[in-house]
């Protein structure tokens, strides 16, 4: 029975990983787009509104606590 459960599992784990050692195996290429597309969105400058809203928000914060 021992046995029976390490070749199962052993099994689960080949059909985890193709031939390359990928654990995508035919969904890598998707997996590498969406990291080059979340690093490009990461890397973006936040906007001169978007920064400024925040800095206001920043400074009102205080400001509601001490009431």
């Amino acid at each position: 029975m021992k046995d029976m459960m390490k070749d199962i599992m052993a099994g689960a784990v080949d059909r985890r990983r193709d031939a390359s050692g990928d654990p995508l195996g035919p969904n890598s290429e998707i997996g590498r787009k969406l990291k080059q597309y979340y690093d490009g969105l990461v890397s973006d400058d936040v906007p001169d509104r978007f920064a400024q809203l925040l800095s206001q928000l920043e400074q009102a914060e205080p400001a509601q606590k001490k009431d």
